[in-house]
């Protein structure tokens, strides 16, 4: 039986407005108390170094000047040199420094030469018991 045939049936109805204001209170706390940290950063201390002009007209007798181009061939005081492996470079090397106490390894590199290249003559240096490693650059004197 059904007494009530003039009143009609209301769907039920959700009001979303207060659940949203709930949930905008919980964004603004999770803001205002979320600390944030930068992981994905390394803090280094980069080493700093003065540029001073230097006398390319004196020679400095315990030197090996190491040159690399773009296409990987490499010199070793200016006499071009071949090698299969980091060994064979590494007794290039030493028989570059023949009688050198401790030379001073001076890497010319390429803009374009390839980081590998670099890593070989720094690792053929390693092997060669050689620890005192530089690299040149050129300065922009356009001031």
């Amino acid at each position: 039986m059904n007494f009530q045939r003039g009143k009609q049936n209301d769907e039920p109805e959700i009001n979303l407005v207060p659940m949203i204001d709930v949930l905008l209170v919980i964004l603004i706390f999770l803001v205002v108390t979320t600390t944030y940290s930068k992981f994905a950063e390394l803090e280094i201390t980069l080493p700093q170094a003065s540029a001073e002009e230097v006398n390319k007209n004196v020679e400095k007798p315990n030197n090996i000047d190491i040159t690399v181009n773009a296409v990987g061939e490499y010199t070793i005081n200016l006499v071009p040199i071949k090698f299969s492996s980091i060994e064979s470079l590494r007794d290039a090397l030493q028989s570059a420094a023949k009688n050198l106490s401790d030379p001073f390894i001076i890497i010319n590199a390429d803009a374009k030469a390839t980081h590998q290249s670099v890593i070989t003559i720094m690792e053929a240096a390693r092997l060669a018991g050689y620890n005192k490693i530089t690299f040149t650059t050129e300065t922009n004197n356009a001031q």
